[in-house]
């Protein structure tokens, strides 16, 4: 991942850093961190000790009280950068009541994770600062709060190869598109997004996976990480016909069931319809995949190549060569339909991926990208505590299908 730019004055600062700790080795980068944290924190303690006095150390003013300072006392404290001694500077009185690291409060990654949390929801670097100034009476400037985002890193890295669970009945798969402007590359590119349904029903997101191509090596190498993630079997899968898709999942997975998703399928033919037909078209469709079984749905589907396949014949197409995918959602029942009839579980998802995606004209590259994603997952998944709606019922149709012991 390429760093971002230091100013003369920054760059003049690590370089005395580095003359005065001389590190050797990444715990010794990772002390002078700490160091570097500790000592502001500090600074800003002392300065706000010096507003709590109205007077600055060894004024020569007139003073307005007869306070003093009274030297300082240690405290351990908790950053994301792990535990930091500091000293907390103190008045004669005991009147100084610290609001940066308030009595009693031992940690202050607090302020990191209210940056990290903003930024997730797309907030600009200027409203960012202005929202710590509101709260905690400071600005942060535009390289503290990359600095702070770019601590993220590890983070993202540890929970993109994160263990997952053995089995997972139905998997979601989908992608959106973000524009990355490098040195190395430039353009559109499709991040590919996976969410599993686990035994007890809850979601989970696996991972984002950035690709300039699709095609069954891609897939493949993305199945052969899951598998070396822990995963073990997977039930219904659905997907949007994406190139290479279906194959490398039933390689990789040979008993996974492949489905297609009907609204993806909605979106490919109506493209072809004029606005004057669509909405009649549209009628004739849902009687296809709105059926109640699989006799009334290839019914509809003659009806719909009598009616419309001379006149739009690529919109018929897509229903005539993908109709396997509709017959095979018939031999499941209603309960698990409804579960594989759409990838809407993953669009909603990527929905609110991309409320912060698209505000950024373009990325630097493929980690800002992940950072963003992961930091904006991180508060979508907080909701994700519920199993789904009826769980229990479809368990109980998934035991029928497949047997009791399925799970493990």
């Amino acid at each position: 991942m390429k760093s971002p730019r230091l100013n003369a004055e920054s760059q003049a600062l690590l370089r005395q850093l580095i003359e005065l700790y001389q590190p050797k080795s990444v715990s010794d980068i990772q002390e002078m961190l700490k160091a570097l944290f500790a000592g502001t924190m500090e600074d800003m303690l002392k300065a706000e000790l010096d507003s709590e006095l109205g007077y600055k150390k060894n004024s020569q003013e007139a003073k307005t009280t007869d306070n003093r300072r009274n030297g300082s006392y240690p405290k351990t404290v908790t950053s994301s950068m792990g535990e930091i001694e500091l000293n907390i500077p103190r008045d004669r009185k005991g009147e100084y009541e610290p609001e940066l690291i308030p009595k009693g409060s031992h940690d202050v990654s607090e302020l990191e994770e209210k940056v990290l949390s903003l930024y997730a929801k797309g907030t600009s670097d200027r409203d960012i600062s202005d929202v710590v100034n509101d709260i905690y009476g400071f600005k942060l400037s535009h390289e503290t709060i990359s600095n702070i985002v770019d601590r993220v890193q590890p983070r993202v890295i540890e929970w993109q190869n994160r263990k997952l669970e053995k089995v997972y009945p139905f998997v979601y798969m989908d992608a959106l598109m973000v524009n990355i402007k490098s040195e190395n590359k430039s353009g559109k590119y499709a991040v590919y997004s996976i969410i599993g349904v686990n035994c007890e029903g809850r979601k989970d997101c696996f991972g984002f996976w950035i690709g300039e191509n699709e095609g069954t090596h891609q897939w493949l190498s993305i199945f052969d990480e899951l598998k070396a993630r822990g995963v073990e079997k997977l039930g219904f899968v659905c997907i949007d016909g994406l190139a290479g898709l279906e194959e490398a999942i039933t390689n990789t997975f040979p008993n996974a069931i492949v489905c297609r998703c009907m609204v993806h399928l909605l979106r490919n033919s109506t493209k072809y319809i004029p606005t004057k037909h669509r909405k009649e078209f549209c009628a004739d469709l849902k009687a296809i995949y709105g059926a109640v079984s699989i006799s009334e749905a290839e019914n509809a589907l003659a009806v719909l190549n009598e009616k419309w396949k001379k006149q739009y014949p690529s919109a018929v197409r897509v229903w005539n060569d993908n109709f396997i995918y509709v017959q095979r959602i018939f031999e499941y029942p209603s309960e698990i339909r409804k579960m594989i009839y759409t990838t809407n579980a993953i669009e909603s998802f990527n929905s609110a991926l991309r409320k912060v995606t698209d505000r950024k004209a373009a990325f630097p590259n493929e980690m800002a990208v992940m950072k963003i994603l992961y930091l904006r997952t991180r508060d979508v998944i907080k909701k994700w505590i519920m199993p789904y709606p009826n769980w229990g019922v479809i368990r109980g149709m998934l035991d029928l299908l497949w047997g009791h012991g399925w799970d493990s």
